[in-house]
This record gives C-alpha cells, sequence and structure tokens, in this order.
C-alpha cells in the first residue's frame, strides 16, 4: 500500500502523525461540554439526590404536616389547653363536665347515623376526644407536639453550635490540647442522662428549663466527635496549608476553611439527633420531671394516657401516633440527607 503525501496518519508505522493544522486554534469550533454537569453545583446535586429518595420525602412531608399542625392545629378549634369544657345542664342547673370523653364528632355521626348526638355535649366536637380532667385533647395533643419540636429544635440548635466548635477546636490544635479536652468528653460521656437528670432536679424547678438544660448537657458529645473527626480529615489539605501561609489566623481557617465542609455530616448528625431529643423529652416527661401541668408535651400526654390505658386507651393513642411518627420521620430524613451528601459511586 503507497504511502499518501502530508497524511496525518501512517499506515505503515500505524503512529499518528502531528501537522501544522494541528496546532491552529479555531475560535468557530463548537466546544463540546456537558452543560448538565457544569450547571450542576453540590448543594443542587445534593437537592436532586435527596428528593430523588422515597423514604427521605415521605419522612420530609410527615415533618412538615406535624408542624403545620402544631402551629394551627391548637387554634382550630375555641378550647385552650388548659380549659375544661363543661356545660349546665338546663333541667337540674348543674355543671356537667366533659371528662374522658371517647372521639365526639357531631359531623360524622349524623353522616353515618343521619342522627344528632343525643347528650348534653351535642354542639362539642372533640376529634381526639377528651382527657379525664375534661380537656380537649385534639388541642392538647397538637399544643404539646408544639412544646417537644421547640425544645428539640432550640437544644439541637445550641448543641449544634456547641459541639461543633469544642470538637472543631480541639482537632485543629490536637496535641496536649486535645488529649485534655478529650478527657473532658469521656467523663462527660460517662455520667449517666438519669444521674443528670436527678443532680438537676434538686436545684431547678421541674419544667421547660430543667428539660432544656439536661439535653443541653448531653446531646452535644456526638457533635463534638463528628466535628474532630472532619477537622483531622480536612486540615492536612493543601487548601489548608495554603491558607496558612497567606497569613490566615487559627478562627479564620476553623470557621472560614474548614467548617463549610464539615456542614454536611453535621446536618445529617443534626436530623439523627432532633428524634433523640424528642424521645428524651418524652421519656423525662413521662417518668415526672418535665413538662408540669397545665402545659403539657407528647411525653406528659403518654404519661396522662397510660394511666388510663385499660379503661380509656383512645387516651394514649394520639400522643403515641405523633411520637412514633416523628422519630419515624426524621430518621427517614436523616437517611436521605446522609446519603445524598455522600452518594455511592453507583448512585450517581
Amino acid at each position: 500500500m503507497s504511502k499518501k503525501k502530508n497524511a496525518a496518519f501512517s499506515y505503515e508505522e500505524n503512529t499518528y502523525v502531528p501537522t501544522a493544522e494541528d496546532f491552529v486554534l479555531d475560535l468557530n469550533q463548537d466546544i463540546t461540554t456537558d452543560r448538565n454537569y457544569a450547571s450542576q453545583g453540590f448543594w443542587k446535586g445534593v437537592f436532586t439526590r435527596f428528593f430523588k429518595n422515597a423514604r427521605a420525602v415521605i419522612g420530609l412531608v410527615i415533618i412538615v404536616l406535624i408542624i403545620i399542625f402544631a402551629l394551627i392545629g391548637p387554634g382550630l378549634n375555641h378550647y385552650g389547653y388548659s380549659n375544661i369544657v363543661s356545660v349546665v345542664d338546663e333541667e337540674t342547673g348543674k355543671e356537667i363536665t366533659a371528662r374522658s370523653m371517647p372521639p365526639h364528632i357531631p359531623a360524622l355521626h349524623k353522616l353515618f347515623t343521619g342522627e344528632d348526638y343525643d347528650d348534653l355535649f351535642a354542639e362539642h366536637t372533640f376529634i381526639f376526644g377528651t382527657d379525664s380532667m375534661g380537656r380537649d385533647l385534639w388541642t392538647r395533643v397538637w399544643y404539646g407536639a408544639r412544646v417537644s419540636l421547640l425544645i428539640a429544635f432550640v437544644t439541637i440548635f445550641i448543641d449544634m453550635i456547641v459541639g461543633m466548635s469544642f470538637g472543631l477546636i480541639s482537632g485543629f490544635f490536637g496535641g496536649m490540647a486535645d488529649n485534655i479536652m478529650q478527657r473532658f468528653v469521656e467523663i462527660a460521656n460517662s455520667i449517666p442522662r438519669l444521674v443528670i437528670v436527678g443532680v438537676l432536679a434538686t436545684f431547678m424547678t421541674k419544667g421547660i428549663g430543667l428539660v432544656i438544660v439536661a439535653l443541653l448537657l448531653t446531646e452535644w458529645i456526638g457533635m463534638s466527635k463528628i466535628a474532630r473527626a472532619e477537622m483531622f480529615k480536612i486540615k492536612g489539605q493543601e487548601y489548608i496549608m495554603a491558607s496558612r501561609t497567606l497569613g490566615a489566623g487559627n478562627a479564620r481557617i476553623i470557621f472560614k476553611d474548614v467548617l463549610p465542609n464539615t456542614i454536611g455530616p453535621i446536618i445529617t448528625q443534626m436530623m439523627f439527633s432532633i428524634p433523640t431529643a424528642i424521645f428524651t423529652e418524652a421519656f423525662l416527661s413521662f417518668v415526672g420531671v418535665g413538662i408540669m401541668l397545665p402545659q403539657c408535651s407528647v411525653g406528659s400526654l403518654i404519661e396522662d394516657g397510660f394511666n388510663n390505658i385499660t379503661t380509656l386507651p383512645y387516651q394514649i393513642l394520639p400522643p403515641i401516633l405523633v411520637l412514633a411518627f416523628l422519630m419515624l420521620a426524621f430518621n427517614f430524613v436523616g437517611d436521605g440527607l446522609r446519603e445524598a451528601l455522600a452518594p455511592r459511586i453507583e448512585d450517581m
């Protein structure tokens, strides 16, 4: 086979021979780029992967619905969370309290039976019934959910700041400072939560304040461990060394360079810590050192319903279901965030 002159490919040597045209820049030539990949930032990719996870989306929807009902639920009727519902019997003139009434919905009763209720509370609607004192359980359940969520979000937010700062500083300085700080963490982690609550109960009044302080003293430890591990993984990278070379101080490196790259694991840990805080609050209220009457939380409502579980089981079902759905939903969201922030190769 004869060889052509100025051919760009040599069939005899089976190698590519560069020509002068290969070194000419053609500005009119279209550059092939993956525009979809180029336009997708890190957080956009996280949101895309998160909303592709059906369980995570279901968990998010449940959380949003419970928060909405916690905000507007108590205002959907005219009963207060501490108001005892009663009516006056016109025949006897006595005041009758709506104690331990099962779910009482006049509209549904008339829809299925075609008749109105034949009792003194025919015009009153109790979707979840009433408790042993005559208070509307619908109002109390959603007010209790509001209190539980408020306690959980406040404590986890403060614990995130404290634990994240503690872990980042410990991991950044290392050496003797890290050893001392980690011994403090081990001592704090070794004290049982009930012992802390018992000590606080002797000095503080039972209620929201005691629950918040108990959670603040225990929930920050997990945050600090994750922040410390992330600091050890990041602080030796090139951009940290470059920032230090350019004269950046320790505070700037910790909170400006390292912190944004650790926010993903911290957010995931928060999603798993919120149900733990809700359950802890419910447990403390259940054993009688949490929310006190007339206020209520999910835990105190479960404690009230547990006392009547054999005779009035409907009283314990609404708060238990709210607690279960909250725990399940936050775990679904936490799993979804963990997979979205650190996707596997086969999921990308």
